[in-house]
């Protein structure tokens, strides 16, 4: 069976460290531009830009690309993805990605099995990406999202602490694991359903996605399933600083 998803590009011109951040220049195009590009390779069978911006929705337009103005007080890329699937009036089976807009290198390949893992299943309405954590650094990393699986691959919790702790490991060195089991770094991509979406919509924030600042936290709080697909490393990091925009552009140009 063919495999059919859609991809939604939440796009917010404002940014804390790099106002109008989609629309600032990589290697040519504008960088919601290459995010697009990564989209459409990923083979999804439609794009669309979620924004809060004129700019962004002619440049995204000229592209070729379908853009929807979106309501400026959503909490998060997921409450706006949902809204989107409500304005397209999208089936409850449709399978949509969440591609942050200041991500151009991810891998379209990524994108595609973040799709596909969710399809192949059917105990879960959204699905994530982990990587296996390499440097015993990032376990304690609180910038870090950490991510703990049950033996179906499914998330038991997610956590900015070091999770599952190891006691013996841990007693004996501060920050030496005895390596009984993996430790796995949560990549903040997701697929759902249009049904999960609208459930999530109705749902009040949880304490634990307020205490860890964790907003797929309130999808265990209510007894959902997240499935998750471990990959073989973290992709590139997006574009939050000015030094991320050079390190992203000197890449791109290779």
């Amino acid at each position: 069976m063919t495999l059919r998803f859609k991809v939604v590009i939440p796009a917010r011109y404002a940014s804390t460290r790099l106002p109008g951040k989609p629309l600032l220049d990589i290697a040519g195009k504008p960088m919601i531009a290459h995010v697009c590009e990564k989209a459409q390779l990923a083979g999804a069978e439609e794009v669309v830009v979620a924004t809060d911006d004129e700019r962004i929705v002619k440049i995204v337009t000229d592209l070729g690309i379908r853009a929807i103005m979106t309501r400026p007080e959503h909490q998060s890329g997921t409450e706006r993805i949902a809204e989107v699937a409500e304005i397209c009036a999208w089936a409850d089976e449709e399978i949509i990605v969440n591609l942050q807009g200041d991500e151009p290198l991810i891998p379209p390949e990524i994108i595609q099995q973040l799709a596909a893992i969710l399809a192949e299943q059917q105990h879960a309405g959204i699905a994530t990406l982990a990587a296996k954590i390499v440097d015993i650094e990032e376990i304690f990393n609180p910038n870090a999202v950490k991510v703990v699986l049950n033996k179906d691959g499914y998330a038991l919790y997610f956590s900015r602490a070091p999770i599952p702790w190891d006691r013996d490991g841990f007693a004996q060195h501060s920050k030496q694991s005895s390596e009984k089991m993996p430790y796995y770094r949560h990549i903040g991509m997701y697929a759902y359903t249009v049904a999960f979406l609208k459930r999530y919509c109705r749902w009040e924030s949880s304490v634990l996605e307020t205490v860890e600042s964790l907003e797929q936290l309130r999808i265990l709080w209510q007894g959902e399933a997240i499935r998750v697909k471990v990959v073989d490393k973290t992709p590139a990091a997006g574009v939050d600083t000015a030094e991320d925009l050079a390190r992203v552009e000197a890449l791109i140009r290779l």
